[in-house]
């Protein structure tokens, strides 16, 4: 009779992203992680193939986490309140979870990446979003404006890089505003048969959705 399995995937990625979280990536090794679920460390290569490999399903889960509190933001039918709380959701995962947040947007070797189809999903309500506010023609480049000025702002943050003092959640709420007007603005093309400064018809399906978050990982 087989011996039953004493783990499971899940429980492996559960425990990676523990360990992550408590002692930073460097701590995150195929010993620990055997440790906290109580296996030797070859019976964690019948599930995971290296540690390249478990980086790799630690960043995923990271990201469809991502994508599942971004998805979650209702909309109200205003693009711009519904920007904001977007960007609210995004702060909040990386305050809630930095490391994993830090490993979403950093290099490293291919085997290491997400999955496209992963960053494909995580992005579509920032596109959606993006869409809404600037034109379907700008969705892409709005997105990805919106995506750098958060995680350039959430990363600075979480550094404790802002030493001049006053209101952090003040000026968050204000790059949030300042982007708003500013995607709202945009010049858009004439459609077909419309007077000047009418959107043209909906044309989002040439997008690359993961852009907004697969820019730091440029798919091979």
């Amino acid at each position: 009779m087989p011996t039953p399995d004493r783990t499971s995937l899940a429980d492996i990625v559960a425990a990676a992203r523990q360990i992550l979280e408590s002692e930073g990536l460097p701590g995150l090794t195929m010993q620990a992680v055997a440790q906290r679920v109580g296996v030797r460390a070859p019976s964690l290569y019948k599930r995971v193939r290296n540690r390249d490999d478990l980086i790799r399903l630690v960043t995923e889960a990271a990201v469809h986490d991502l994508g599942e509190q971004l998805s979650a933001v209702a909309g109200s039918g205003d693009p711009g309140r519904d920007l904001a709380e977007l960007a609210h959701a995004f702060r909040a995962f990386a305050h809630a979870q930095p490391a994993g947040y830090h490993l979403i947007f950093a290099t490293g070797p291919a085997d290491t990446r997400p999955s496209l189809d992963i960053l494909t999903r995580a992005s579509a309500p920032a596109l959606r979003l993006a869409a809404e506010l600037a034109g379907p023609e700008h969705a892409l480049s709005a997105a990805r404006l919106f995506t750098a000025w958060a995680n350039g702002f959430i990363s600075m943050e979480l550094a404790g890089a802002f030493n001049l003092g006053g209101d952090l959640d003040e000026a968050f709420a204000f790059g949030i505003d300042r982007l708003t007007a500013a995607l709202t603005t945009l010049d858009r093309p004439r459609a077909k048969g419309g007077p000047a400064g009418s959107p043209g018809p909906p044309e989002t399906a040439h997008l690359r959705a993961p852009d907004s978050l697969g820019d730091v990982r440029p798919v091979d």
